[in-house]
């Protein structure tokens, strides 16, 4: 691929309270606060014509940054941090420093020119945060159980079993949360509605959808696998010919419709028949869930598409 000379790019690699940026061709270099007041401020004093700003999907510490740059009508990309580290490899970039990253995320947006996306609007944002920790508490309930397996001593113990039983009510009042959301937005409802249309999709992985894969139904079949990361990638060399292999993609997503599958594959008729002829033609168990998962997506890839349910909609890329 070609560098597009017209094109001046923005990296920015973003830590808890500070951002390095860098911009491309002309070579400039900042160090800012991410307060938005002082982001804000430092926006205005960009030089013109950037064209695009790059960042890496950083747990949510992107949103502010990307939001001020948005604000500023400059177009803005987050990418998958591994793509950004297997490009700064194979330029042979091998140390790292918050400047020096800056500079390969820049490196990366002027050769391979990602494309920006629309950023999700406040309410969307407030979803995604919600599933954010609703996922970080579950996962602080799952260390205090593994905790608890291990722990003999009473006072311990009941001392874990407290702190399981205000995670627990902590995960209900985010769910709660969540489902008012939902309640208070008439589009949601119905897309709640007809992702749940299908047998094995529940209010979670619904949720999960609606909050952190806003282009369902507006891409192909092929498109929203690959941005899942459940388009298989063919090993090949001469005559050599490896096992087809998923990987990237958005991980939380993907593993919601692990769950998801999970339960089709022995609820929904079709799916589960769909899994049953893959293990009966000598799949193993995990590549045939794999299947089921890119399929069910295809499925709710259509519905959202075609706005119509389960039972009414047609199944096409």
């Amino acid at each position: 691929m070609t560098t597009d000379h017209s094109v001046t790019v923005l990296g920015i690699d973003l830590s808890k309270d500070s951002l390095d940026a860098h911009s491309l061709p002309d070579g400039q270099s900042w160090h800012v606060n991410t307060d938005p007041d002082t982001l804000a401020e430092w926006v205005k004093q960009l030089p013109e014509g950037i064209t695009l700003a790059v960042m890496e999907a950083t747990g949510g510490l992107q949103n502010i940054p990307a939001a001020v740059l948005a604000k500023a009508n400059i177009p803005v990309a987050i990418v998958n941090p591994k793509q950004v580290r297997d490009f700064a490899k194979a330029i042979g970039q091998h140390a790292k420093t918050d400047a020096i990253d800056a500079k390969s995320i820049a490196q990366f947006g002027l050769k391979i020119q990602p494309s920006p996306r629309k950023l999700p609007d406040e309410a969307q944002t407030l979803l995604v945060e919600l599933l954010r920790r609703r996922r970080q508490l579950i996962h602080n309930r799952t260390a205090e159980e593994n905790r608890l397996g291990a722990t003999r001593a009473k006072s311990i113990r009941r001392n874990i079993e407290a702190h399981i039983d205000w995670l627990n009510k902590q995960i209900k009042k985010i769910d709660e949360e969540i489902d008012r959301q939902v309640r208070n937005s008439p589009m949601w409802l119905v897309n709640e509605k007809l992702l749940m249309s299908v047998p094995g999709v529940g209010p979670v992985n619904a949720h999960v959808l609606m909050g952190q894969l806003p282009e369902l139904g507006k891409l192909s079949r092929r498109e929203i696998a690959s941005l899942v990361g459940l388009a298989p990638f063919p090993r090949e060399s001469g005559k050599w010919r490896g096992k087809r292999f998923v990987c990237g993609g958005r991980a939380h997503v993907r593993a919601s419709l692990y769950m998801a599958a999970l339960s089709a594959s022995r609820y929904n008729p079709p799916l589960r028949d769909f899994y049953r002829r893959l293990l009966d033609n000598g799949k193993p168990k995990k590549l045939a869930l794999t299947a089921v998962m890119r399929r069910l997506l295809t499925i709710l890839n259509a519905i959202m598409r075609d706005q119509k349910p389960w039972q009414h909609c047609t199944i096409n890329p």
